[in-house]
């Protein structure tokens, strides 16, 4: 472990000289920044134990995976505003009755969760007082990761390859642009499915009016190197609010084809939201459609999709009908259990089509700051897409 904090500090050291003014040898100044540096990394372990169980109507057997997620993270101190990270995952199988998508196993049902070893950040950082640069593989997450995310749920998480520069130019406004080169998908370090190559362009903008309102406005430009047909071009501003006791959350999208796309679409994206609090219960009703246009569906490829449309994931690619979510939310704690029960309705945006309806329930109780459990469970109720399906997920994770 100290090796691996010394490698990269060694690597801190050699981008950080060439900003400085004189040369590292005989300064002692620049040696005792240095000396901080290295004093100042962190390295921290984390680990995620997960049992889960599909059950999906049009395979005969079941799947069942218990699997183990081990992370170490390495973070150095930083010098003249420059430092390094580095994240590895490891996700091995303990039960592996299931399809990882790469195993062969295609009995089973699918759980995203490949085995494999895999550097998930890799990055050197420069922070100055308003803005902040990092270059190499990295994590991005746009607000609630609807356009842009990490998938941070599955095992291998989604991370970036390329350039992002945040820049806060008062405590009201923050611009956050990256320019990515290849996407790392879930599937692992290795298979036809691991990597995504082209150039992305990948922009939100925040300005917080007040304490209470908010507004923001993205652009998010995928150009796909092997799959013309997946690039588009999506514009979109979004409102979060709060009127008292209520709050509102509202946005709205439009998505083309774009750059080298053989396809020709113009489909738009709503989501409105309103909550409230009734005794110790949080109560949310809200709207989401993803559109369609031309026999083309609305996308978001680059989202957390798990956490949208259904825990039971049958809508991780969007009908090219579009598709409509009516959903209800509760949420409280009791004992300190965060609980919370969700209801989605589905529907085709084009025509009559029934997309079904899903329940999803999660208990889930942080043991104190290093170790927590959940228990997750999905019921998928098939109408005219896809197939019935239950899913069940119990899971302790531990940090250090």
């Amino acid at each position: 472990m100290k090796s691996l904090v010394n490698t990269l500090s060694t690597s801190l050291i050699a981008a950080a000289v060439l900003t400085a003014p004189v040369t590292f040898a005989g300064q002692t100044a620049v040696a005792d920044g240095v000396k901080k540096a290295l004093g100042d990394s962190k390295v921290n372990l984390s680990f995620r134990a997960r049992f889960e169980n599909v059950d999906q109507d049009n395979i005969k057997d079941d799947a069942s995976a218990l699997t183990l997620k081990s992370r170490i993270t390495v973070k150095t101190g930083a010098y003249n505003g420059f430092s390094v990270g580095a994240e590895v995952d490891n996700v091995t199988a303990i039960v592996d009755n299931y399809n990882s998508t790469r195993n062969g196993e295609t009995k089973y049902p699918v759980i995203a969760d490949p085995e494999g070893t895999d550097v998930n950040q890799l990055y050197l950082q420069f922070k100055g007082s308003k803005a902040s640069f990092t270059a190499g593989r990295q994590r991005i997450l746009h607000s609630g990761q609807r356009f842009v995310g990490g998938v941070g749920w599955r095992q291998n998480e989604q991370t970036y390859d390329g350039y992002r520069l945040t820049y806060k130019a008062s405590d009201a406004f923050t611009l956050d642009y990256s320019y990515v080169y290849n996407i790392n998908k879930i599937f692992g370090p290795r298979g036809g499915a691991s990597d995504e190559d082209g150039e992305f362009h990948l922009t939100n903008a925040v300005y917080k009016v007040n304490k209470d309102h908010k507004l923001s406005g993205f652009a998010y430009l995928l150009e796909y190197d092997h799959n013309d047909n997946k690039s588009t071009s999506t514009y979109g501003i979004g409102y979060n609010g709060k009127f008292g006791g209520i709050f509102a959350n509202a946005s709205y999208a439009r998505q083309s084809d774009y750059k080298d796309s053989n396809k020709d679409f113009d489909a738009d994206y709503l989501n409105l939201e309103l909550g409230t609090k009734l005794g110790q219960v949080k109560v949310l009703a809200g709207y989401e459609l993803l559109g369609s246009d031309n026999g083309v569906g609305f996308t978001t490829p680059l989202a957390t999709l798990h956490k949208y449309q259904g825990f039971a994931d049958k809508f991780l690619a969007t009908p090219g009908a579009g598709i409509e979510d009516i959903y209800f939310t509760a949420k409280t704690k009791v004992s300190g259990i965060k609980l919370s029960a969700t209801y989605h309705d589905f529907s085709a945006d084009e025509g009559n089509a029934d997309w079904g309806s899903e329940i999803d329930l999660v208990a889930a109780y942080a043991v104190d700051k290093n170790y927590s459990v959940l228990l997750k469970y999905a019921s998928y109720d098939a109408d005219d897409h896809s197939t019935d399906t239950d899913k069940i997920w119990f899971q302790v994770a531990a940090k250090f």
